[in-house]
């Protein structure tokens, strides 16, 4: 894609529109609102962004670049001006350090955190080139125009912060309280998340609509067991009991095998990972709650979340017994419509709605182009 010569993205025409698509969906918008972020995407001045690595896998950046999801990365990589990211470049040592200096002096750049940093003894437990992780979030936050915690370490403290914590490990917006953080939690985050969510920070040059724990409601505005594929046998009472079972073998609901979904906000099972198209309860595993602080690492994989209602905060589990209409467990309804299921239809909608930007993007000829105001931006 061109704009007068100068910024071409390296995505061919197909999985650019696919992409943004996607993207469009995932945000709501409007046609006109997909044409800002076309507009946004060919713009010439591509924002600066700081990469930082704390106490963390790598595993969000790993995610991102996997070798079966390359568009999303080629976009997002041709989208910004990564100045600093120490997996993916090539300085390192005092060349590294010059870089992120410069990044940091030019300022108005767009910092991304990936790990949590430790605050216990004046954070002696992570240091790069001699500087704490404590020192270097402070000096890099103060001329950010965006702050993005990516994963769950960023987010809340992630796994290094479970059980006694000796390092104190904290999340971004723990450390910063004098600038909003946008908390993409996850273990890994959802590629399409990240993609979204800068695409947002590119074209209306504010941060999208976040929830009380300052996550982006395009990505974890429900519940997974909102949009589960196994939503129906939870609603008609049919439960996986032990692994292997008639109900395991047959897709049932995994709630009782300690599933996390219910009290789980996330997209994962509406987009998948990597274009694969699994996730965990897909291929027969209970959600962990990785997005959730005090769920995620915290919970046993198979303790069973209660259910709690959103207006009065009151568990809905009593006894042997789930939701009121519910039917009790191993009671099962062979048929008939269950009780509840509007969230799942809403959510199961989107995941559709996804699928169909995908189907519909593979049918348009490669010779189609994109239509802008002043129709000098082509996609090649």
């Amino acid at each position: 894609m061109k704009k007068n010569s100068k910024h071409k993205v390296s995505l061919n025409r197909k999985d650019f529109l696919e992409v943004m698509a996607k993207a469009a969906v995932m945000m709501s918008l409007p046609v006109s609102g997909a044409k800002e972020l076309m507009a946004a995407v060919t713009a010439d001045n591509r924002p600066s962004v700081i990469w930082l690595h704390f106490q963390e896998c790598t595993g969000c950046s790993e995610s991102l670049l996997r070798a079966s999801h390359p568009k999303v990365a080629e976009l997002i990589l041709d989208l910004i001006s990564l100045d600093y990211h120490e997996t993916l470049m090539a300085a390192s040592g005092y060349q590294a350090e010059k870089s992120l200096h410069d990044a940091i002096a030019k300022g108005n750049y767009i910092l991304v955190v990936e790990g949590s940093i430790p605050v216990k003894d004046n954070g002696i437990y992570c240091k790069i080139a001699g500087r704490t992780a404590l020192d270097i979030i402070k000096e890099t936050s103060r001329k950010a125009t965006a702050i993005v915690a990516i994963g769950s370490c960023a987010s809340w403290g992630g796994v290094q912060s479970i059980g006694i914590n000796p390092t104190g490990a904290s999340g971004v917006a723990d450390v910063i309280k004098d600038k909003p953080v946008i908390n993409l939690p996850g273990c890994p985050t959802q590629p399409d998340i990240f993609l979204s969510t800068v695409l947002y920070l590119l074209t209306f040059k504010k941060a999208p609509k976040l929830d009380k724990q300052g996550r982006p409601l395009l990505g974890y505005g429900t519940t997974l067991h909102d949009h589960c594929e196994r939503r129906s046998h939870f609603d008609n009472g049919r439960f996986v009991t032990k692994y292997g079972d008639h109900g395991h073998q047959h897709g049932w609901c995994l709630y009782l095998m300690g599933c996390k979904g219910p009290v789980t906000y996330a997209s994962c099972n509406a987009q998948t990972f990597n274009d694969v198209g699994v996730w965990p309860v897909g291929t027969g595993h209970p959600c962990a709650g990785c997005t959730e602080k005090g769920i995620g690492f915290t919970m046993p994989i198979h303790e069973i979340p209660k259910i709690t209602s959103e207006l009065s905060g009151k568990p809905v589990i009593l006894d042997n017994a789930l939701v009121d209409g519910y039917p009790k467990v191993g009671e099962a309804k062979e048929r008939g419509a269950g009780t509840l299921v509007g969230a799942g239809v809403a959510g199961a909608a989107i995941g559709a709605a996804v699928g169909f930007a995908g189907a519909m993007v593979a049918k348009l000829p490669a010779n189609i182009p994109v239509e802008e105001e002043n129709e000098k931006e082509k996609v090649q």
